[in-house]
């Protein structure tokens, strides 16, 4: 099965509040957002945003240009359906981010829980590749991982666990650390899951 039939199957079949990545407030990433600093208008893509709330949460923030990013189109729709008239101020796109070229840059790049499902050296640096395409000079990223310690699978895929140094070095001398914060995510199956949270910059 490829990653975009895995992740369609996996919204076709559960519910977004089931699956072991729901929150119901995106709390950390909403303050590493505030910290960084960007301007509200500035255009923020959440990528893997999926189902996710983040994007009710910035909405109701005055955050402008936002778009979501996702391989799924059945999690964006439940995104979309959430939202309701409020999904026509969202850029929705499906694709998946390995192959992901945008018309436009963001001041922001907000990802929680893709990078870590790359496993192959190739999909690493496409990524990077996209994200430098993506994001302007000075421009934010947040990115979160299973820490060290933490899970080493999720929703039966192998992941990678990162620390500070091991992200710097997959993204290279082009980003500088801000940031980095500890999370344990309690799942709705009452398991716990230990997050870091990275805040660059793009120099």
């Amino acid at each position: 099965m490829n990653r975009k039939s895995h992740w369609e199957n996996v919204y076709h079949t559960r519910s977004p509040l089931d699956v072991s990545w729901y929150q119901r407030e995106p709390k950390l990433s909403l303050e590493l957002i505030e910290a960084s600093g960007v301007a509200r208008d500035g255009g923020v893509i959440d990528v893997g945003g999926g189902a996710s709330v983040l994007v009710d949460r910035l909405l109701e923030s005055g955050y402008s240009g936002l778009a979501v990013l996702d391989i799924s189109g059945a999690a964006l729709a439940h995104a979309r359906t959430r939202l309701g008239a409020r999904a026509a101020e969202v850029e929705w796109v499906e694709a998946d981010v390995t192959a992901f070229r945008s018309g436009r840059r963001f001041v922001l790049w907000h990802d929680r829980a893709v990078f870590h499902f790359l496993t192959g050296a190739g999909d690493r640096a496409a990524y990077v590749q996209t994200l430098e395409a993506a994001l302007v000079p000075g421009g934010h990223v947040i990115i979160a991982t299973f820490a060290p310690g933490g899970p080493s699978m999720c929703s039966g895929l192998d992941i990678v666990q990162y620390d500070a140094d091991k992200l710097r070095g997959e993204l290279g001398t082009g980003f500088e650390l801000v940031e980095q914060r500890s999370e344990l995510h309690h799942t709705p199956a009452d398991k716990d899951q230990a997050f870091n949270f990275f805040l660059l910059r793009r120099v």
